[in-house]
């Protein structure tokens, strides 16, 4: 881990009514001019782009910011459009990795993530948004035996998840509601949220309710894909986070950084390396391969190039975590008392 790097970008004022509310009839909200993140009007079209599955109709469209690095759909689909309503926030990202790195790896994932935890005292409960059927807990159990682990999740998995013994407590719907929010208020030491923040139709929102949730002096452990990555220019629309059309956000590692400052956190630590999941080539060449008229065929034409492809990933992983081409990052900020905390 390393601590926060120091932004040298100016600081520009934050976007007016960021987020425009849906249109019903189709499925999206309008399309905006400007930066969501930072209000700056200096956008470029970063990919266009098909959802693979054909679950989704529609062609997808995802913009940078040439200011700030914010990067969104745009427009952005909404719970409304065809194929959407009822979708789990992080199905295809966590399926494909499922599918690319099996469960041993997504295990290990999780135990690594739990692990970045310990330098810091250890937590009495631990909230886990975005919990889908409960994975992480149980991981983490490993590494903190004397936790309490509840999830959050907007679909029914949660609820399977508590069934499981995965998770103690199952909260379904949103961090943001206000019912969950006001039930939930300081009550956790850590709050984590792996790859959920780039689903979020209003990130500031969610972290607002995530800082809420936790007990003065508590943690918050975000984990998101970098938009800065190399593979994302190298790759275009066939890079899997950008995972469309499940990906609304995709936030710079400096903006996440000075907007949980702003809220009167401290960034304890961030890490490039620990996150890096070892599957953009292999991914790449699967969704091309899903793409296709003839994806069945293909796709198991394709085994051997896939296995090919997934060596590459993982013989390639231990230097590309150090350089640009690392996919991800981890966030871990410290949620400061308040003078009203007492």
């Amino acid at each position: 881990m390393s601590a926060a790097p120091q932004p040298n970008r100016p600081e520009l004022a934050p976007a007016t009514g960021p987020f425009p509310a849906p249109r019903p009839e189709t499925g999206s909200a309008p399309r905006r001019e400007d930066c969501p993140w930072c209000g700056s009007r200096r956008l470029r079209v970063r990919i266009r782009s098909h959802d693979p599955a054909r679950r989704v109709p529609g062609t997808f469209v995802v913009d940078g910011c040439r200011d700030c690095g914010h990067v969104f759909q745009n427009p952005r689909l909404t719970a409304q459009a065809p194929g959407v309503r009822g979708r789990g926030p992080r199905g295809g990202h966590d399926f494909l990795a499922e599918r690319l790195l099996g469960a041993r790896g997504i295990r290990r994932r999780h135990r690594a993530a739990a692990r970045a935890m310990l330098p810091y005292p250890e937590p009495e409960s631990w909230l886990d948004v975005g919990t889908g059927h409960g994975h992480f807990p149980e991981a983490a159990r490993e590494v903190h035996p004397y936790t309490a682990f509840d999830g959050l999740d907007a679909t029914p998995r949660v609820e399977r998840a508590r069934a499981a013994g995965r998770v103690e407590e199952a909260q379904q719907g949103a961090l943001t509601d206000p019912e969950i929010a006001g039930r939930l208020r300081g009550r956790y030491d850590v709050v984590s949220m792996f790859h959920h923040l780039e689903h979020a139709p209003d990130p500031r929102a969610e972290l607002r309710a995530a800082l809420d949730v936790l007990r003065p002096g508590g943690h918050l452990v975000v984990e998101v894909p970098d938009p800065a990555c190399a593979f994302g220019t190298l790759l275009g629309k066939w890079w899997v986070p950008y995972d469309q059309p499940r990906h609304l956000h995709l936030m710079p590692l400096g903006n996440l950084v000075r907007e949980l400052e702003s809220h009167g956190c401290t960034v304890v630590a961030t890490d490039r390396r620990a996150p890096h999941i070892p599957y953009d080539l292999t991914g790449a060449l699967w969704l091309a391969l899903t793409r296709s008229r003839a994806r069945t065929a293909l796709t198991w034409a394709g085994l051997p190039l896939l296995a090919s492809a997934a060596a590459l990933d993982l013989g390639l992983a231990p230097l590309l975590r150090r350089t640009r081409f690392s996919n991800a990052y981890r966030i871990i900020a410290r949620r400061e008392p308040a003078r009203d905390d007492g």
